[in-house]
């Protein structure tokens, strides 16, 4: 009688022990103020969260991103710190936030691109991480929207939302931050899907939230954690928003968290529509 095989899920990659052990070891630095991991916490914590998840995504669902797509892991490098610099743009007339703390240049900038780029990796792995561990199950289904022939209605508004803030004096510019956390929804959902880029308003159109509840959640779960690992920072940021500024969690206004689920979208559809256009131009992600 054949012993039957048993398979078992493939220990943790290697690289996933090191970011629990960039993580650890950077918090712990971090309560002893010890420079220059003190300083530089932000980025190297974020780097290894995004080591350990990735290696949590591969050993629970067979494949990542680090894995399996390096090259584009690679690549979504500098296209999340372009895309994040568009906020930053926003950001010199809106006034919402200021950085405290940071080395002088030109260590100033290498911190600042090290950051920057793990936002959109920071997001789409704890994205994958949703799904590979089927938090949600088969995902919610519900109502459909009907969005076939309104592009053009949803461009322009979108348009209008990313426009206002910036033609509107400093002194009511810094009340319209949110017309900036969620403008390129409308703007860019539309193209994307013109263009035959991922956009999820076919996802809509049939009634499927699942990539969107996901996104949602986890532009949540990260929020949560640049705020909570950016209040203990030696190097930081302060926010300057205007309305229940003394209402906090950590060091972000709490009415400031409702932006973080529109943001993680914002950022899947800039990249998918960054990523379209390299692809074309030959780059190939």
């Amino acid at each position: 009688m054949e012993t039957p095989t048993v398979f078992q899920k493939p220990s943790l990659a290697r690289y996933g022990w090191v970011g629990l052990g960039m993580v650890l070891v950077a918090e712990a630095l971090m309560w002893a103020k010890a420079e220059p991991v003190s300083t530089w916490f932000i980025p190297i914590v974020w780097t290894g969260y995004i080591l350990l998840v990735d290696a949590l995504v591969l050993r629970l669902s067979g494949h990542s991103l680090i894995h399996d797509r390096l090259r584009e892991f690679l690549m979504m490098i500098p296209t999340s710190v372009g895309i994040w610099l568009i906020f930053e743009a926003y950001n010199l007339h809106l006034g919402n936030w200021y950085y405290l703390g940071v080395p002088s240049p030109p260590w100033r900038y290498i911190g600042f691109f090290w950051s920057f780029a793990t936002i959109l990796p920071g997001i789409f792995e704890t994205s994958d991480l949703l799904d590979a561990t089927r938090i949600f199950g088969k995902g919610p289904r519900g109502y459909q929207i009907a969005l076939a022939g309104r592009e053009r209605r949803l461009v322009a508004s979108g348009l209008v939302f990313l426009s206002v803030p910036l033609l509107m004096p400093f002194e009511i510019a810094r009340y319209l931050f949110g017309l900036v956390w969620v403008g390129f929804i409308p703007l860019l959902a539309p193209i994307n899907a013109h263009l035959g880029a991922p956009s999820l308003l076919a996802d809509w159109e049939r009634g499927d939230y699942r990539t969107t509840v996901r996104l949602l959640s986890a532009g949540l779960v990260c929020g949560f954690l640049w705020e909570f690992w950016n209040f203990w920072a030696q190097a930081k940021w302060i926010y300057a928003v205007p309305i229940l500024a003394d209402f906090k969690i950590f060091e972000m206004p709490l009415l400031g968290f409702l932006g973080f689920p529109p943001f993680a979208i914002e950022c899947y559809l800039t990249y998918h529509f960054v990523k379209h256009g390299l692809n074309r131009l030959g780059a190939g992600i």
